[in-house]
């Protein structure tokens, strides 16, 4: 048996999300303007995240589980404004939030996600 394999907004060394056997695996995802604060940058993923969701045929009331890194875990309240304003508080996905350093000095925020299809 076959199960189909659908890459999304392929790049040179990865893909913006996977789907496989009707679950979602989203890459790492970061701000398109780094220049923003982590409430902002927060903002810029999230409706990535959506944009990719809308792309794959769901949406984040199927989000399974998200993985938050932080350049400083102290912007975890300024990340928290763009999370709650964005989040469906009836279908919220297991989280974990930890501090780490990324690629790029300039991003604050980069987070991960599983999703149901």
């Amino acid at each position: 048996m076959t199960v189909d394999i659908k890459r999304f907004a392929e790049e040179n060394r990865l893909s913006g999300a996977v789907r496989h056997g009707g679950v979602l695996y989203l890459a790492g995802q970061v701000a398109d303007d780094a220049t923003l604060d982590t409430e902002g940058q927060t903002a810029d993923i999230l409706r990535q995240i959506d944009a990719l969701l809308a792309e794959a045929g769901t949406d984040k009331s199927r989000l399974l589980s998200v993985q938050i890194f932080l350049t400083d875990i102290n912007e975890s309240v300024a990340m928290n404004r763009a999370w709650d304003a964005w989040l469906d508080p009836r279908h919220k996905p297991a989280r974990a939030t930890v501090e780490a350093r990324l690629v790029d000095p300039a991003w604050r925020v980069e987070i991960t996600a599983i999703a149901a299809c």
